[in-house]
């Protein structure tokens, strides 16, 4: 068991971590009821430590291996002392604490296996499941901390959301995916356009591309618009969890006027607590 002052170095610590990682989501945060907001900042850190153990390594091996010990982290079967790591020690508490189910953790790491590999995104469905286990999750897991792990009965806003937001979260990163052979943009939308997957990695551009491109952008809008809709049938209590969307509009909106291949679009950093601030005033 860990020690109270342990733990609040490690929740401190998974606060620190979500800020530099995934400041959007981090500041999607100060939005939410401080005595939980830690706890999400915890789910939202564990995240970011999976996510980006495709950039720490060179071969698939090694992140199978990483994936794998926070699989048996959260099973109780790794070895040494699980509670040293931080994210782990603030995350297992999170999860007792609010008794979250352990397997959608545990799915999350699955999903992200796929990222340890060059394989294209087989079908529409096949990224829609990847959202679902990843943004979905996160989404789905910070309302039920909001409800005390009671349901939040979200669970229809939160696989809208996670779509929304994973799509474009992706599209924002097609430059930085392509340089790594990744092709996220499904094969099957791929084909619908006459394009193949090699078009992607060599960065080509063309009438077929935009299309793909435009397409995607739609499905992102689509999921949104159900996102908002289903919103409305929440607790109120779970309504903060979703202030990130607030920025999925805007960011389909440069999208469609960036360069495909050009540096990831982003919004003004001051226009987004402004965005969040209305979005969480509307809602």
């Amino acid at each position: 068991m860990t020690s109270p002052s342990r733990l609040d170095d490690a929740y401190a610590h998974c606060g620190k971590l979500v800020e530099a990682q995934d400041r959007d989501r981090w500041l999607a945060s100060l939005f939410l009821p401080e005595d939980k907001r830690r706890h999400v900042l915890a789910v939202l850190a564990f995240s970011a430590e999976v996510a980006r153990v495709r950039e720490s390594v060179h071969e698939p091996m090694p992140g199978e291996i990483r994936l794998q010990w926070w699989v048996d982290a959260l099973e109780g079967e790794a070895r040494g002392d699980v509670h040293a790591h931080p994210v782990a020690a603030a995350v297992i508490d999170t999860i007792r604490r609010f008794s979250l189910r352990r397997q959608t953790f545990v799915d999350l790491v699955a999903a992200r296996r796929f990222d340890l590999y060059d394989d294209v995104m087989p079908t529409l469905n096949d990224l829609e499941g990847y959202a679902g286990e990843t943004a979905s999750a996160l989404f789905q897991l910070a309302a039920l901390i909001l409800c005390e792990g009671n349901d939040p009965r979200s669970a229809d806003a939160a696989g809208h959301a996670g779509a929304a937001y994973a799509m474009t979260g992706l599209m924002r990163a097609l430059p930085i995916h392509a340089r790594r052979n990744q092709v996220f943009i499904p094969n099957d939308v791929l084909a619908r356009h006459g394009l193949v997957p090699e078009d992607i990695r060599n960065g080509v551009i063309n009438v077929q591309v935009e299309k793909v491109l435009a397409e995607m952008r739609a499905h992102a809008a689509h999921h949104l618009d159900k996102a908002r809709a289903a919103i409305g049938a929440i607790d109120p209590r779970a309504k903060p969890a979703f202030v990130g969307l607030s920025l999925v509009k805007p960011w389909l909106g440069q999208l469609s006027r960036a360069h495909p291949y050009g540096p990831p679009v982003d919004i003004a950093s001051w226009r987004k607590p402004v965005l969040m601030w209305w979005w969480s005033r509307r809602r």
